[in-house]
């Protein structure tokens, strides 16, 4: 029996911000898409980093009324990104998943962003593959 691998189960529209685009925007992105993290990628498609609820809610329940929060992205983002890669296992994926606190993760091919799956994708997965 082959092993599903990541490729063919994860989510390519992915959508990413930009480093330099203000945190403000980067708060409503998250909103707007009702997503928990978006990417931060490069204008050729790199990764390079994470914003995540955790970075915004931080800096805005850190802040008063008066204080509007400044910055940009790359100022909160969060760089040391765990990625996967197209060809690796759902079950090895399933295991970090399981390991760590995350809900989503990157799919890169040579530090390009080429998707993403998430620990539901994952579920949905190994529980059609026990059938």
């Amino acid at each position: 029996m082959k092993l599903p691998v990541v490729r063919d189960h994860m989510d390519t529209t992915v959508h990413t911000l930009r480093p330099d685009a203000p945190i403000l925007e980067a708060v409503d992105f998250l909103l707007e898409h009702h997503v928990t993290s978006a990417p931060v990628t490069d204008p050729a498609g790199m990764l390079i980093g994470i914003i995540s609820e955790k970075d915004c809610l931080r800096l805005l329940a850190a802040g008063t009324d008066a204080d509007v929060p400044r910055g940009i992205v790359a100022d909160y983002m969060t760089r040391d990104v765990v990625t996967i890669t197209p060809k690796m296992n759902v079950y090895y994926v399933a295991g970090l998943f399981l390991k760590n606190v995350f809900r989503r993760l990157p799919v890169v091919d040579e530090g390009k962003l080429v998707g993403a799956i998430t620990r539901f994708d994952i579920l949905r997965v190994i529980q059609k593959n026990l059938r």
